[in-house]
């Protein structure tokens, strides 16, 4: 009796994960959430859908693992915006762009992830931590403010590229450049510049 040759030979766990978790970027990000299955998620990946639950529990556990690798991502680009553009106009308008920019390209992934946020207590808690880690990175640069207008101020941002992402603004004839500095001016206010 021949043996099958294997399509692909066996890759090391942490591989293995990371595999998935790709696979499950692009397919959360363009099939949302519902869209998509964990057997779509391994074959993506090139492995057998049994594969999936030996590395991941389910597939909100891994939808988190993209959020927070999207996040990770995310917090690069803004550091890699600061340090490009000095002095704090220049700065608060790169971060902007750069935030613009990431949302639309994940927008498909963050519509799924506000919905999950608010269906999900699981999804909901690590968006919530996602946004605590966030404030405390910023609170040395932040001006005194209460917990409650920095949360504000946070959400605010979000909710701005967000609008952008989803194309809101060129619904309303907004130029791309106008909305950019508005969003740069609600980070200059989370700043407390």
């Amino acid at each position: 009796m021949k043996i099958p040759e294997r399509k692909r030979p066996l890759a090391p766990k942490a591989d293995t994960r990371a595999l998935l978790l790709a696979a499950a970027a692009v397919e959360f990000n363009t099939q949302g959430f519902s869209g998509t299955d964990t057997n779509r998620i391994a074959r993506a990946a090139g492995f057998a859908p049994q594969t999936f639950y030996r590395h991941y529990a389910d597939k909100t556990e891994i939808f988190i693992r993209v959020y927070e690798q999207w996040q990770e991502d995310e917090r690069r680009k803004i550091a890699s915006a600061m340090r490009a553009e000095p002095g704090s106009t220049g700065q608060a308008r790169a971060v902007a762009t750069t935030l613009i920019a990431g949302h639309r390209e994940w927008a498909f992934f963050r519509r799924s992830l506000r919905q999950l946020a608010v269906e999900d207590d699981r999804v909901r808690a690590a968006r919530a931590a996602s946004r605590r880690a966030q404030l405390d990175a910023l609170s040395q640069k932040l001006a005194p403010s209460t917990w409650a207008a920095r949360v504000g101020a946070l959400l605010t941002v979000e909710r701005l590229c967000d609008a952008a992402a989803e194309a809101e603004t060129d619904d309303l004839g907004i130029d791309p450049a106008d909305w950019t500095a508005v969003v740069a001016g609600a980070i200059d206010r989370l700043r407390g510049a």
